[in-house]
């Protein structure tokens, strides 16, 4: 029998189990594992690098990255955050860094150095780590006295208290609904952008900053739920930022923030919705052919195709010359009103039809979860069910990438342990 048990062994489950063993070492303290390696999430995440968390160090700053879990993250950030997250992984010999982005990564640029840190802190504190022990029912205990009996496929489990830590995990989300919990329906969340289209066909690699836009707002609109970017604050998704074509659509930042904040209306539309894209965020339509006029003025005799007078990588702006009509050798002065106010349109407002999505590199992040109305976030603990207690994406949080979902991991993680380490 266990004090305590923690259900998934990754980021959530160790970080949780070894912060309450630290505080209470006479605990017996038990992670199960329903495969044959813990911590395979920590393993992949960053391209194997593991971002750990992101520096923004005012909570007030770090919840704008939750579409889902901004107000009720914003006191567990206060309790712990990302400068805590620092100093307990320096403590124990792991030094980070900051990249110019805000994403901080272990200074060894490998998530070996994460695992090698939990792996030695759980064999310190003497927590049990079972593998293969997948839970094929959670029993809740009938009286007060009574023990959670988790069900397994080779052994039944007694603990006083159990930490649900699985991530997205529909068995168990079933299990809990059994149990009298709510689950928030379960859809995905930071995924790229599947495009067909021949102005960025060939353009694999292009990478430039871009403003991208969701057409069609009045169909984002859901019941109880506003659609919004963390700069905007009504019906309408869009997003400013870093945007890579690939060879099956597009990807990159700014199409992941879209993925996150939009992840249940593009759901609700199947994936197929229609985007708009400036490839120039500083210019407008209008804005841009008044400077493609001074263009035509100043530079009569160039031709268009090779003039360098937008900063935007060439084969983009190759593509998109020629997809308004512009021959290769047409120089300004052949070009008329018409054609500059076609070329501008072409810039600032690319139409492209999605058609379905794709999983960016590792990141298997799911908006959806336990309802976040049943969960007491000062503790972690089950609202509907005493001595249950939650961490990381088994409850319905989400972040956009960044070490955003790992920083929600720890927290929670964090306010079970502490809660639990209080109340035993």
């Amino acid at each position: 029998m266990f004090n305590v048990v923690f259900v998934g062994g990754g980021a959530a489950g160790f970080f949780g189990a070894i912060q309450l063993a630290s505080r209470r070492p006479d605990l017996k303290i038990a992670i199960l594992e329903r495969g044959k390696t813990v911590l395979s999430k920590v393993k992949i995440s960053g391209g194997g690098r593991c971002n750990v968390t992101h520096a923004a160090f005012d909570p007030k700053e770090l919840v704008v990255n939750y579409p889902r879990g901004e107000k009720e993250l914003l006191g567990p950030f206060h309790q712990f955050s990302a400068g805590d997250v620092m100093q307990f992984f320096e403590e124990r010999g792991v030094p980070l860094k900051i990249e110019d982005d805000g994403r901080i990564f272990p200074l060894s640029d490998s998530s070996q150095s994460i695992i090698d840190c939990f792996l030695a802190e759980a064999a310190k504190y003497n927590i049990e780590i079972l593998k293969n022990s997948s839970v094929k029912q959670i029993i809740a205990p009938l009286e007060t006295e009574d023990n959670w009996q988790l069900v397994t496929n080779n052994k039944t489990y007694l603990s006083k208290n159990l930490v649900l830590s699985t991530g997205s995990n529909p068995k168990i989300w079933e299990q809990l609904k059994s149990l009298g919990h709510t689950i928030s329906t379960p859809v995905p969340s930071l995924f790229t952008f599947n495009i067909k289209d021949t102005r960025i066909d060939g353009l694999q690699g292009v990478a430039t900053q871009a403003t991208v836009k969701v057409l069609n707002p009045t169909k984002l609109k859901l019941k109880g739920y506003t659609i919004a970017s963390k700069n905007v604050n009504h019906a309408v998704l869009e997003e400013t930022g870093p945007v890579l074509i690939a060879h099956w659509g597009l990807t990159g930042p700014a199409i992941l923030r879209l993925s996150a904040w939009g992840a249940l209306v593009l759901n609700q539309m199947n994936y197929q919705f229609t985007i708009q894209i400036n490839w120039l965020p500083d210019y407008t339509s209008s804005s841009l052919l008044a400077y493609f006029k001074v263009c035509r003025e100043q530079e009569p005799k160039k031709t268009i195709l090779k003039s360098k007078v937008v900063d935007m990588p060439k084969r983009l702006w190759n593509s998109l010359v020629k997809s308004s009509g512009i021959l290769a050798s047409d120089k300004w002065a052949d070009a008329n009103n018409d054609t500059l106010k076609t070329l501008a349109k072409a810039i600032t407002e690319t139409t492209l039809a999605v058609n379905g999505k794709s999983t960016f590199k590792d990141e298997f992040v799911t908006a959806g979860g336990v309802a976040l109305t049943e969960v007491n976030f000062k503790t972690m603990e089950s609202k509907v069910i005493p001595r249950l207690y939650f961490a990381g994406e088994i409850i319905n949080v989400d972040a956009i990438t960044g070490g955003f979902n790992f920083q929600n991991a720890w927290t929670t993680a964090y306010l079970a342990a502490k809660a639990i380490a209080e109340k035993i």
